[in-house]
């Protein structure tokens, strides 16, 4: 006795319809139930593929957020500030508020967390990639520590978005992308 047969669209039914409730909704108001229900599917169909709201999120980002875009403008500070730029309208979309919610969640899902590691790495490739242009045109020496530059830049986004509830201005990602500007060339950062 065969069961029903499955439905081939089901899952990305399921990741479309889990993106729209958390851009509309942010992620501490989701649940699989209601993933479920809007995406006309069982409870069963949602965990069966997710076990957990957080695994399925890190799949949704990992499919839904955009790529960052590879400016290569000619130099190194124009590709710094239209980097800051691209992070900043990342940073003010609304399901950035249950950000916290999400990065604790994910320090108990090895699984989730290499997903989002794996996106994280991914978005910050033309970072990367503008790093290794500047050091080609003389720009900069060396290859700085990556990790560290991409904080810089993302560090100021997030803190705004996450403890002050407001996007950084065009004058403010400007300052952003001027200091670490001079602390890649070695050039002293005044205010």
């Amino acid at each position: 006795m065969a069961g029903r047969p499955r439905d081939p669209d089901l899952e990305q039914r399921l990741l479309t319809t889990a993106w729209s409730l958390l851009t509309a909704h942010g992620y501490d108001a989701l649940t699989l139930t209601q993933v479920a229900a809007q995406a006309g599917a069982h409870r069963t169909d949602v965990y069966r593929r997710w076990p957990s709201k957080v695994r399925l999120v890190a799949d949704v980002l990992e499919q839904f957020l955009p790529p960052v875009p590879d400016f290569d403008t000619g130099t190194l500070l124009a590709d710094l500030r239209a980097f800051a730029t691209d992070l900043a309208v990342a940073w003010d979309q609304p399901w950035n508020d249950g950000l916290v919610g999400f990065l604790s969640d994910l320090r108990r899902d090895d699984e989730a967390e290499r997903t989002f590691r794996g996106l994280v790495s991914r978005r910050s490739q033309p970072l990367v990639d503008a790093i290794a242009r500047a050091v080609r045109r003389g720009e900069i020496g060396e290859v700085p520590d990556l990790a560290l530059v991409g904080n810089l830049l993302e560090g100021p986004l997030m803190h705004r978005r996450m403890f002050g509830g407001q996007p950084m201005t065009p004058d403010e990602l400007d300052v952003v992308a001027r200091s670490v500007h001079r602390l890649l060339t070695a050039t002293r950062v005044t205010p």
